[in-house]
């Protein structure tokens, strides 16, 4: 609930209020601080559990994860009003979120076997739950 945060999110609302979805930003909103911060920190223990022999494949889950995370910070700030300095520190966040960005595209390329691994053991249980 920082004042950086609030921002970001405040001015994500307004533009998502303003095409008919109020609230998808808010604080109890589908995509709030909070439900990305999560998202941010399951991906950040996965990658870190990952570096464990035994659970390698949860390092590609958490690299996909930061993918898809990460995906949202860069284009944000491209494709809406957002703009790439909200928080007026010359860009920093958006920059951070770049490099963050072309590290989990590296991860999941050297990874990509891992996930599909891990995506068939996640079908297959599927697959015998139903």
């Amino acid at each position: 609930d920082a004042p950086e945060t609030q921002e970001i999110f405040g001015r994500l609302d307004g533009w998502a209020g303003s095409l008919g979805a109020v609230g998808l930003f808010g604080h109890t909103g589908l995509f709030s601080q909070y439900v990305i911060g999560s998202a941010e920190l399951a991906a950040s223990a996965l990658l870190l559990i990952g570096l464990i022999p035994g659970l390698k494949r949860l390092h590609s889950l958490g690299a996909a994860i930061g993918f898809a995370v990460m995906s949202g910070a860069v284009s944000f700030p491209l494709f809406t009003p957002l703009g790439i300095d909200p928080n007026n520190d010359g860009g920093g966040l958006f920059a951070a979120a770049v490099g963050v960005w072309i590290s989990m595209v590296i991860l999941l390329v050297m990874r990509w076997r891992d996930l599909l691994a891990l995506l068939g053991n996640l079908r297959r249980a599927v697959d015998r739950a139903a």
